[in-house]
């Protein structure tokens, strides 16, 4: 038996990114386990001070008892005397050494030499990312793409990656056809198809060759942006005044849960040409609605995807604006998307991912 200390930190956001969905999915899957280790839930004050909602006895499902602590630092003198193991769920080290560590890096694109975000971004991941990865006695990838490139870019010996695909919810409540109706016709009217966006507004997403596809295709089709403002999202919106363009685009910022399962209930395809990604969730959180999907033949997305979405040239508006057409108005292979994708949602499931990580701490207590 061991205590693993979780950072839970990533859990507090109020506007949940895929690091927050992953941590919080993760730790409430792991309480559902039946395991002699002991979990110690950590926040960093910093961000504990904001919420403090998340993961108490009843918050969190499940009968295993567990133990909350408050994580601040540099004030965690006392907690590697209370844990054994300390997993960093978003490739961020602890500020003072555990007796053996886990970290799970979930993408390293600013690794990679693009200009995907600022360079004072860069440096400082850069510098966490490598710490965390010295000392960890296993690092947990959600790809294989991911740890290909953690051995590259981060010199990662590739016997101490584990990978470990994360899973996907399903909605908890299916919108009826009248209600996929009205919420289409409240974000695009009287438009025939209705193209989903899903991420932040940045350059790393290429937003801009979502645009231009949309402007290669007949009038009827119309584009819905979910994300708030990132990295070179200016650009975004300074290509959003062309003419003719901004009226058949709506940009909805960021949305929350509820509002982002009933969008992917009501379009008509997920565009998703994503130019570097860890992993790519919202492949899955769309084939999980039933919603077909069209995606960059790029980093960790065909790994995702498998059969079941269609993959393009992610620099070619072309080639995008020709598959989503495909996945729009061939039904015979809009049939076989949606179902094939459901199919390909149902194998990625978080008691899965939990299961494998508590493999990853038996074997990091047997070293």
């Amino acid at each position: 038996m061991a205590t693993i200390a979780l950072d839970a930190t990533y859990t507090l956001e109020r506007l949940p990114s895929g690091v927050a969905v992953y941590s919080r999915r993760l730790i409430e899957s792991l309480l559902k386990l039946e395991t002699p280790h002991r979990f110690l839930v950590c926040y960093r004050l910093s961000r504990f001070a904001r919420r403090r909602e998340f993961l108490s006895p009843s918050t969190v499902p499940g009968s295993r008892p567990f133990s909350v602590r408050l994580f601040q630092e540099p004030l965690t003198f006392w907690l590697p005397w209370q844990a054994e193991i300390f997993h960093s769920l978003a490739q961020r080290p602890p500020a003072f050494h555990f007796k053996k560590e886990i970290v799970t890096v979930h993408d390293i694109f600013p690794l990679t030499g693009q200009d995907y975000s600022t360079l004072e971004f860069q440096r400082k991941f850069s510098a966490l990312l490598k710490e965390a990865v010295r000392r960890a006695s296993r690092v947990i990838t959600p790809s294989s793409y991911t740890a290909a490139q953690l051995a590259k870019h981060a010199d990662v010996p590739r016997e101490r990656i584990r990978v470990i695909p994360e899973g996907v919810d399903f909605p908890s409540r299916l919108l009826t056809q009248e209600e996929r109706a009205r919420e289409r016709d409240q974000h695009v009217g009287t438009a025939k198809e209705m193209i989903l966006c899903v991420g932040v507004l940045q350059t790393r997403k290429n937003t801009i060759n979502a645009l231009r596809a949309l402007e290669l295709l007949p009038e009827r089709y119309r584009m819905v942006l979910a994300g708030g403002d990132g990295h070179g999202s200016e650009a975004i919106h300074e290509y959003l005044r062309r003419p003719g363009l901004s009226s058949r685009v709506r940009v909805l910022g960021h949305v929350s849960d509820v509002e982002l399962s009933t969008l992917y209930q009501s379009a008509s395809v997920l565009l998703f040409p994503s130019l570097e990604e860890g992993f790519g969730l919202p492949i899955l959180e769309a084939m999980a609605a039933g919603l077909p999907v069209v995606a960059a033949q790029t980093s960790s997305l065909p790994e995702v995807g498998g059969d079941a979405a269609l993959y393009a040239d992610p620099n070619d508006p072309a080639c995008l604006a020709e598959l989503v057409t495909r996945a729009c108005e061939d039904q015979p292979l809009r049939h076989k998307m949606i179902e094939q994708g459901l199919a390909r949602a149902r194998e990625f499931t978080w008691a899965r991912t939990a299961l494998e990580t508590l493999r990853v701490y038996d074997e990091v207590v047997a070293l």
